[in-house]
C-alpha cells in the first residue's frame, strides 16, 4: 500500500475549476486567447498557397517565350515559365515519392 506522498497523481481539491472543452484560455492577466487550431492552419495554408500561386502565374505570364528542349531522343519547344512549373511539379512527385515510402516504412515498424 502506498502512502499519499508517494501517489503519482496529483490531489483534486473541490475548487479546482473544471476542464473547459472550448478553445479559449485565460491569460495571466486575465484576458482570454485564443488557441491554435486545424482549421486556422488550415485557413492560413490556404492564403499562403494562394499567394504562392498569384506569383507563380504571374511568373509564367512574364516569361512566355519558346525555349527548345532535348531530352533523352526528344525534342520539343515549350515557354520557359510552363518548363519551369513542369520541374517544380517533377521534384514535388519525387519528394512525396521519398516521404510515401518512408511513412510505410515507419508504419511497418509501428506494426511489429
Amino acid at each position: 500500500m502506498t502512502s499519499h506522498a508517494e501517489s503519482s497523481e496529483p490531489e483534486r481539491t473541490e475548487d479546482a475549476a473544471p476542464a473547459s472543452t472550448d478553445r479559449e484560455t485565460v491569460e495571466p492577466t486575465g484576458r482570454k486567447s485564443v488557441m491554435k487550431s486545424r482549421t486556422g492552419d488550415t485557413w492560413v495554408a490556404l492564403v499562403a498557397a494562394t499567394l504562392i500561386g498569384i506569383v507563380l502565374l504571374i511568373f509564367i505570364l512574364q516569361n512566355l517565350e519558346q525555349q527548345r528542349v532535348d531530352l533523352f531522343f526528344w525534342s520539343f519547344s515549350m515557354p520557359v515559365g510552363i518548363m519551369v512549373l513542369l520541374s517544380v511539379i517533377a521534384g514535388a512527385l519525387v519528394m512525396a515519392l521519398v516521404g510515401g515510402v518512408r511513412i510505410i516504412q515507419l508504419r511497418h515498424a509501428a506494426k511489429r
